[in-house]
């Protein structure tokens, strides 16, 4: 006993030496179980995203191709199947792959689907995966979706819900409204609803509030079915929403059978259409929505209806066998689709024929009792899967389209117009541009000949002064000449008074002749010298009033220039024909100016020449004398002297010569006619030097050489009444010869004063 006891002690030490060995591997053992265990997670994690993944290519997939998509949703068993016995028959294991399997005795068949819901699965699981398909509405795509499966399998519950528990129907608008609303800045959506059931292949509006006429499929202008007099309800908010469905889901036939208790006794259609306006390119698109609750098939040995509800049943069964043979049809790819054979297909064509998006709910029940629907369903449910109906296409209103079709083409033109107004604007700046280029240029210039004119201006304001001037000082001149010929004149005729009188001798008579002649001389001498300051003056009167009218005019010019400048830059359309205009009147100041120029050159220089010629004559005139005896004589002697010997030549030629005041006047005529031809010898010979021609005007050098040539009236009856005297003398003379000879014997060089001096 003590042996066993002790071996079997050591057995236990030997067990716990062995566990003691073992822990650290152990330890060791745990920690690589949790990093499988987090490596488990991570891979889970994965394979989730990946299965996403998948099922996004995989909705793409099927969304190029065109495929119906098939979700397949179970209900749970009610409480009287629990309570009856009744069984599960389907196997959700492959659930998240889309795979479902239904037992049926002893045989498994599995079926692959888009998506499988579990009876666990709540409404919103449901529509998350549905809501992309809904939401390609707004972007102008038809879309349809539509409950099949047998009766009492829930596909109202699965498309309308209960008001605590929302179906497709009520979140597929909600979802339509939040989309919109965020859309808003750049798309306007107009969403109505039409709610219609087909009843014993009848129409009815559901949303009509007194009986409607007999409804009839037409096709419209785009060759779509669309049925003419159905109400369509505005919906402006999700508030709306609700009342309109509830509207439409009271009106629809209901009744109860030994299946269901409620059941659809007709197809019910939901149409909800979306009009959009883009408001960045302005396209306009007009989609559908189909939401259809089909009726429920049945068995008529199992729901033993009879009367009108015999009816409805045999009506459902037909137009759910005319949507099995659309769909044998568009599987097989047949050239004839039998659309018509039911008012359910002839509404669905345009979803299930092509161009448009389609979601099919499969509904089953879970039950044994009803394993034969439940795979006649998914059979059917296959079949619809094949189907490839083509890409989808975006529905576009033609009618606005065509609108903004024209619209653009409209813009278009008016574009084009406004493109060549723009290009010929353009080319008119560029003109304008060059012209104002050109004519800021020519602004320059007639700027800097204004101020070119101004110093002119001032400059011929200058000799205007000096001109002034130099007649101030003619004109005293002139004063002083006539007071001298005043004080002349007056002697003069203080010494006729004295030739008068009798008792004067001989002598005095001489003298007083000879103090005549030279007075006379004198006088004749200061009123040419007179008649050439007034010729002189008027000639300086005229080059001043010339000058003056030059100038008025030349300040007008440019007071029309400034004028005309100011236009060109308010009104530049004008400015050239402005510019031409400054540009002539320009031209036409500076050949008048030229010609001033050139006018008051040959005046000036007339005048300086007449200076000269004057100065000339004089001086020829001025005889420097000197007595016999050395003894210099003062200017008025000379002056005197001259006078005399004048006087003396010209009363020897009177006595001489009958015609001889004639003659004197002839001899002064050619002298003045040689003094002319001199003074215009001398302005030839600056024209030729000039280069210019500087002379008066022909009137005007006539009528100064007349003037010139011609003796003043003072002379002339100088001349006259010297004969006069003359001859008064040879008759005193004549009468007392004995006198005169004694006189002569007294004085023998009384006769001729002048012999003794030296010229």
């Amino acid at each position: 006993m003590f042996l066993a006891m002790k071996q079997e002690q050591q057995l236990l030490s030997l067990e716990a030496h062995d566990c003691a060995n073992a822990i650290p591997d152990l330890s060791k053992m745990i920690g690589a179980v949790k990093g499988l265990v987090a490596q488990c997670e991570d891979l889970k994690l994965k394979y989730y995203e990946e299965m996403d993944k998948r099922k996004k290519l995989h909705n793409i997939v099927q969304e190029t191709k065109g495929n119906i998509r098939v979700f397949c949703r179970c209900r749970p068993l009610s409480k009287d199947e629990v309570s009856s016995g009744q069984k599960c028959v389907v196997d959700f294991d492959g659930s998240s792959d889309g795979d479902i399997v239904i037992t049926n005795g002893g045989t498994k068949k599995t079926f692959k689907f888009d998506r499988v819901f579990t009876p666990k699965d709540d409404q919103d699981i449901v529509y998350a995966d549905a809501s992309p398909l809904v939401t390609s509405v707004l972007d102008g795509y038809n879309v349809c979706i539509f409950a099949y499966g047998q009766t009492g399998t829930g596909k109202t519950f699965t498309m309308e819900g209960t008001e605590s528990n929302r179906g497709v129907n009520y979140r597929t608008l909600e979802e339509l409204f939040n989309i919109a609303e965020e859309r808003k800045e750049s798309v306007t959506y107009d969403l109505s609803v039409s709610v219609l059931e087909v009843y014993n292949e009848q129409i009815r509006d559901l949303l009509a509030t007194s009986p409607s006429k007999k409804l009839e499929i037409k096709p419209n202008s785009e060759g779509q079915n669309h049925v003419p007099g159905l109400v369509e309800a505005k919906i402006e908010n999700i508030n709306e929403v609700w009342k309109v469905l509830q509207t439409g889901s009271n009106a629809r036939a209901v009744g109860s059978n030994n299946v269901n208790e409620h059941s659809s006794r007709s197809h019910c259609m939901l149409c909800i259409t979306v009009r959009a306006k883009n408001q960045l390119n302005g396209e306009c698109t007009s989609s559908k929505l189909w939401l259809v609750d089909l009726a429920g098939s049945e068995r008529l040995a199992k729901t033993d209806v009879q009367g009108e509800r015999l009816k409805e049943a045999q009506n459902i069964n037909r137009s759910l066998s005319a949507l099995g043979d659309v769909i044998s049809a568009l599987a097989t790819k047949n050239s004839h689709i039998p659309y018509r054979n039911s008012k359910l297909t002839h509404l669905l064509q345009d979803s299930l024929g092509g161009d448009s998006k389609a979601l099919m709910f499969v509904q089953i029940s879970p039950s044994d009792n009803d394993v034969s629907e439940t795979l006649s369903s998914l059979n059917f449910a296959s079949r619809v899967r094949r189907i490839e109906l083509g890409p989808a296409k975006k529905h576009v209103d033609t009618a606005e389209l065509q609108k903004t079709k024209q619209t653009l083409e409209r813009a278009k033109q008016e574009l084009r117009l406004k493109d060549d107004s723009l290009r010929k604007l353009e080319e008119n700046l560029q003109n304008l541009e060059s012209k104002a280029k050109g004519k800021e240029q020519l602004c320059k210039n007639l700027q800097e000949k204004v101020k070119e004119l101004e110093g002119q201006l001032d400059s011929k304001a200058q000799c205007q002064i000096t001109s002034e001037k130099q007649q101030r000082q003619l004109s005293g001149k002139l004063k002083e000449k006539e007071e001298m010929c005043n004080v002349l004149q007056q002697k003069i005729a203080d010494l006729e008074c004295k030739l008068r009188q009798p008792q004067q001798s001989e002598s005095e008579v001489a003298l007083l002749k000879q103090t005549i002649q030279e007075l006379e001389v004198k006088l004749k001498e200061q009123q040419h010298d007179r008649s050439a300051m007034e010729l002189s003056i008027k000639e300086m009167e005229l080059r001043f009033k010339e000058e003056e009218h030059q100038r008025s005019v030349a300040e007008l010019k440019i007071k029309e220039l400034e004028l005309k400048l100011k236009e060109q830059e308010h009104q530049r359309s004008v400015a050239e024909l402005k510019a031409r205009e400054i540009g002539h009147e320009l031209l036409e100041t500076q050949r008048t100016e030229s010609m001033l120029q050139i006018k008051l050159r040959e005046l000036e220089s007339k005048a300086k020449e007449q200076d000269t010629n004057m100065t000339a004559v004089v001086e020829s005139r001025v005889v420097v004398a000197t007595p016999v005896n050395a003894k210099v004589m003062s200017e008025k002697e000379n002056h005197v002297l001259r006078i005399s010997n004048s006087l003396n030549k010209q009363l020897a030629h009177v006595e001489n010569t009958p015609e001889a005041p004639e003659a004197a006047c002839n001899e002064r005529k050619r002298k003045g006619e040689a003094r002319n031809a001199s003074i215009g010898g001398g302005e030839q010979e600056n024209t030729n030097n000039g280069g210019r021609k500087r002379s008066l005007p022909a009137e005007r050098e006539a009528r100064l050489k007349r003037k010139s040539t011609e003796p003043p009236p003072q002379v002339k009856n100088l001349v006259r009444s010297t004969a006069s005297s003359r001859a008064a003398a040879k008759a005193a003379a004549a009468a007392a010869p004995s006198s005169r000879a004694g006189g002569a014997k007294q004085q023998p060089g009384g006769g001729n004063k002048t012999r003794g001096w030296v010229r």
